[in-house]
């Protein structure tokens, strides 16, 4: 919920907006900003318009937030690099694994209300997990060598990525099976990477969430989502298929060339609604950004309560004591690069997120919350400094070294902004 400015906050915005103005057409900013001064608000500004000035991204949309007000919102750049549509606040992003987190928020949701339970086998909801299968590896033949799983599969594993379910695009056993299943009806759909609880691997685990909310709930995914957690915080452009208001205002997705360049792909004249709990969903920075301050105001936002404290604090606490979250090698380059947003920092999962257990310098705090989306949408949480915030553009592979080069600066000048000195 945006607050009301005080006197010297319109003051400071109008100033700001007036010098954005100045710099850049292209660059909009609405400043509780400046929360130790506008010098440094405009430091920032300038270090995300050089960005788009050397092309090194077509367009960005930037928020960050306290639990109970917006301290900085910029939009730069354009929603298409070859066309002269200004990227704006309201800017609509395909913002894909980010769902995860929602999907997350409603599983405890139904936890709290008793309908699931953290550790007992999600089997007893959704049948399809019994007695899953464990990829062990290949024979001489290249057959693939399956085994029953060890463990039954439970909602823990599932929220915190310790299922086994494995996504191919960063597990190249997975993507080798995937090819011989497609000519092997006999083989499982999709088999575990390693017995459930053993092991940490990115993957399908939040999509089997979303068939047990429907399943615990009675109700459909898209709808159990609008009921409970996007009605009542009022996120009103986050949704699995648009509507033509919310379709014209799109961000199209860019392509990395090996030279480096973007290519600008169409739009989706009628994109397909697939409705999953691990991703597919459209969002914008302010709309994803009242999610955020809900987490950081312990489940409250907008006159709504979404969890209990405890349960919020519960999915920042680590769940899969010494195992590495978070560390990734592609598959295949052209929809990943390899994974390693924090190299050298103790990477573990919650219920929802990613955690740091150390803190990033000139940035978050340790015990901060994370995840992103496959276009280069990203989220931070950060509890010990009271700080959110939400950066979004729409750029193949993930984890473009450029892309994650603009989301560092935008943290590293919020983090700035709200320290002494």
């Amino acid at each position: 919920m945006r607050v009301q400015l005080s006197r010297r906050q319109t003051l400071l915005q109008a100033i700001a907006l007036a010098a954005a103005g100045a710099t850049s057409p292209a660059c909009s900013i609405s400043a509780a900003a400046p929360l130790r001064g506008l010098g440094r608000a405009r430091g920032l500004n300038a270090d995300l318009q050089a960005s788009i000035d050397a092309a090194e991204v077509p367009g960005i949309v930037a928020m960050a937030a306290t639990k109970d007000s917006i301290i900085y919102e910029g939009a730069f750049g354009r929603r298409d690099i070859g066309a002269t549509v200004d990227m704006s606040t309201d800017t609509v992003f395909k913002i894909a694994s980010m769902v995860k987190l929602v999907t997350s928020i409603a599983a405890l949701q139904l936890v709290e209300a008793g309908k699931l339970k953290l550790d007992e086998p999600a089997a007893k909801i959704d049948p399809t997990l019994i007695s899953p299968r464990v990829l062990t590896g290949f024979d001489a033949h290249g057959v693939p060598i399956l085994r029953g799983a060890k463990k039954p599969i439970t909602l823990r594993n599932l929220l915190s990525h310790t299922s086994g379910f494995s996504y191919q695009l960063w597990d190249s056993s997975i993507a080798r099976y995937l090819k011989l299943a497609r000519t092997g009806p006999e083989l499982p759909r999709m088999p575990l990477a390693f017995d459930p609880g053993s092991g940490w691997a990115y993957g399908s685990s939040l999509d089997r969430v979303g068939r047990l909310i429907e399943i615990a709930s009675g109700k459909k995914l898209d709808h159990y989502f609008q009921d409970h957690i996007l009605g009542p915080l009022g996120m009103a452009d986050t949704a699995f298929s648009l509507t033509e208001a919310q379709s014209a205002r799109r961000a199209n997705l860019h392509l990395r060339a090996a030279n480096g360049s973007l290519i600008a792909q169409p739009l989706e004249s009628k994109p397909k609604k697939k409705i999953s709990g691990g991703g597919n969903i459209n969002s914008t920075a302010p709309d994803y950004l009242k999610l955020l301050q809900a987490m950081l105001n312990d489940g409250r936002s907008n006159g709504a309560t979404l969890l209990r404290a405890e349960t919020v604090q519960m999915m920042a606490q680590n769940q899969i004591g010494d195992l590495q979250a978070g560390i990734m090698k592609t598959t295949n380059p052209s929809l990943s690069s390899d994974v390693d947003f924090f190299p050298g920092n103790r990477l573990r999962w919650g219920l929802g997120h990613m955690i740091n257990l150390d803190p990033v310098e000139q940035g978050r705090r340790a015990g901060s919350l994370t995840w992103a989306g496959l276009y280069n949408t990203y989220y931070w949480i950060d509890p010990a400094s009271g700080i959110a915030g939400v950066i979004m553009m729409q750029i193949l592979p993930f984890a473009d070294q450029r892309a994650l080069n603009v989301y560092r600066q935008f943290e590293r000048g919020i983090y700035r902004s709200i320290l002494p000195g």
